[in-house]
């Protein structure tokens, strides 16, 4: 439409050049120079920053390995039978008023030497049998009773069971061995089925220790009435 149409009043053609005009104007430009200027400053901050942080780290030495202190969890000894069995004698009939353990069975009933040992209490329930079978539930303690005498290894027997006891853990590893005669084995296998405070016990899986080792299932303390 031109500005000179007929159909157009005065006023209007003059409002439709001013319009023409405005928007055939470039939009204002954003303003770069200020924003180049606030660009350089934080530039500029940031360098003085990291200088002062140079400067208070002059003089400072970083410290030698050998100066640097090693945190380390101490081990759980394992306990060492013959040492249970001495202070099992020493301290006397606490650990064993419980349960004199006979050698009667053991003799009229010994075992094989590679023989898987099980045995359990009629009330345990078959789902912590099994998880006891399987190497599923971690023994709180292990003592190996190879080099023992029968007397040392009974000793050494009540006394971890007793320090498991006192510690409220329930399940524990004993290392008997499977010699030719297997006769610690067949002690081991006697005894704990006298003790008042076993639940179960089970030839330990291979990667545990095999038929030469028996996981032992406890009674908790709490359900102890002699031990509140």
């Amino acid at each position: 439409m031109s500005i000179s149409d007929s159909s157009l009043s005065k006023a209007q053609q003059k409002l439709l050049k001013a319009f023409k005009q405005q928007i055939s104007q470039p939009a204002p430009k954003v303003q770069v120079e200020e924003v180049k200027a606030e660009t350089a400053t934080t530039v500029h901050q940031e360098q003085e920053d990291e200088l002062l942080f140079k400067q208070a780290l002059q003089g400072v030495t970083a410290l030698a390995d050998a100066n640097v202190a090693k945190i380390e969890k101490p081990r759980q000894l394992k306990a060492d039978a013959k040492t249970l069995a001495k202070r099992a004698a020493a301290e006397g009939p606490v650990f064993t008023e419980d349960a004199e353990l006979s050698d009667t069975h053991a003799m009229l009933n010994p075992v094989a030497s590679q023989a898987k040992l099980s045995y359990r209490i009629a009330t345990l329930q078959h789902k912590v049998f099994e998880d006891l079978k399987a190497g599923n539930l971690r023994w709180f303690e292990a003592v190996d009773l190879h080099g023992c005498t029968i007397e040392d290894a009974r000793l050494a027997v009540q006394q971890i069971i007793q320090i498991a006891k006192d510690e409220n853990q329930n399940v524990l590893k004993i290392v008997h061995g499977k010699g030719p005669e297997a006769i610690l084995k067949s002690h081991v296998n006697s005894w704990l089925r006298q003790h008042r405070d076993v639940l179960a016990f089970v030839s330990a899986p291979e990667n545990q220790g095999g038929t030469g080792a028996v996981l032992v299932l406890l009674k908790r303390t709490e359900k102890n009435p002699k031990y509140k």
